[in-house]
């Protein structure tokens, strides 16, 4: 670490505001919040936002080691924080709810340097916001044009820990021996990695049709999706009112509030959790549930439920607007891509991939040993320090 003086006591201030496409709800919550993490008593000319798709990250691991290197730190939550799975997600909506935190960094808190942090999924979405403040290209769907092009861009970005994007790494982990989605026992013995016949370790050609076999049930569940709105679109009843999505339920689309639920059975099926030939890191056998068959059958993953609407805005290969080759060469700021070595669930590929893709000339591709959240006695006191290093090279110097 470059400077030794390290903050005693860190101040943390809880930050609750309104969004221009949500007010306070009826029983009082408020749709963005937050923690702002702080050296006490000073006043930081830089901070870090970080923010997730459904976890609370008002109180992110890292908020107080930044804070004591002289940084501010905002764990910043849209209005969908806080769902244990992301059912009912709306991009355009998530993105104006992280430019109020960005705002209120730059007007209330007094900060003259914004650096997004994208930390695990958080990250495409992080990315995306900064994609889009920079360079408007999302389609706003129910949301005012004006508000998706008046976002106020961060002036560094931060990948930590992060996979490509949702969809991709839902698919990479999405078993393709399925053949009911109706039923989680169906199995097609020829595409079943926990089949002892096909590995581990699995040959080149297994690994061929695996991963042909993800994309192909990726897409013949975006095409049910699709064919399911269209249907609900056509044949459901309809008032004569006008819903304006700033209700305490639902977000609307273009054609109003309808939607469709559905299960999306066996989610931890990636070789890479068996076979550590393939992307090899220092990882061990495993997922971050543990065992991985044990897993793939829990009725557990990052969509067990989701709903149409929402498949094709963050879990669809072919229908989401946020993936890293949209996203990421829109990003020409100073960037740094920061893996963890022993991840069980992000891969030396994803950051490689990450890192080509980014804009900026001005980047940095770290390896650093840790877990996904960097668990470990000493690693999260490393990583801040290796933030911290960077801003100040980067003329981001702490309070």
């Amino acid at each position: 670490m470059k400077r030794q003086n390290m903050h005693k006591n860190v101040n943390v201030r809880a930050v609750f505001l309104e969004s221009p496409t949500k007010t306070r709800m009826t029983h009082g919550q408020y749709p963005c919040n937050g923690n702002y993490f702080s050296p006490e008593g000073e006043t930081p000319t830089t901070a870090i936002i970080a923010s997730h798709y459904t976890a609370s990250w008002a109180n992110h691991y890292l908020g107080e080691y930044v804070a004591r290197r002289g940084y501010g730190f905002l764990g910043w939550n849209t209005r969908y924080a806080g769902a244990p799975v992301a059912t009912g997600f709306n991009l355009e909506n998530a993105l104006v709810d992280l430019g109020v935190g960005v705002r209120w960094l730059r007007e209330v808190a007094g900060v003259e340097k914004v650096v997004i942090l994208g930390n695990s999924g958080g990250a495409s979405l992080m990315g995306a916001y900064q994609a889009q403040a920079l360079d408007p290209h999302i389609d706003p769907g129910a949301v005012p044009v004006e508000e998706l092009e008046s976002l106020i861009p961060a002036d560094m970005y931060i990948s930590l820990a992060a996979h490509p994007g949702r969809a991709r790494i839902f698919t990479e982990w999405l078993d393709p021996s399925v053949t009911d989605e109706n039923d989680p026992l169906s199995c097609d013995p020829d595409l079943d990695m926990y089949n002892p016949k096909n590995g581990p370790p699995y040959s080149d050609e297994f690994l061929t049709r695996y991963r042909a076999g993800q994309v192909a049930r990726n897409e013949r569940i975006t095409a049910w999706a699709e064919a399911e709105l269209a249907r609900l679109r056509d044949e459901r009843p309809k008032g004569d009112g006008t819903l304006d999505g700033k209700g305490t339920f639902g977000a609307p689309s273009k054609d109003g509030v309808f939607d469709r639920f559905f299960a999306v059975p066996r989610q931890f099926a990636d070789p890479r959790f068996l076979d550590l030939s393939i992307d090899p890191s220092k990882r061990r056998v495993g997922c971050y549930m543990g065992d991985p068959r044990e897993s793939n059958y829990s009725g557990y993953g990052l969509a067990p439920i989701t709903s149409a609407r929402e498949w094709l805005a963050m879990w669809s290969l072919s229908k989401t607007q946020v993936c890293i080759e949209e996203q990421l060469p829109r990003i020409t700021q100073p960037a740094m891509v920061i893996f963890a070595n022993y991840d069980q669930g992000v891969y030396p590929s994803h950051a490689h991939a990450i890192h080509d893709a980014l804009g900026s000339k001005d980047k940095r591709l770290v390896f650093l040993d840790g877990a996904h959240y960097f668990e470990s006695d000493g690693s999260r006191a490393e990583l801040a320090s290796v933030i911290s290093d960077w801003l100040e090279d980067h003329g981001a110097l702490p309070v």
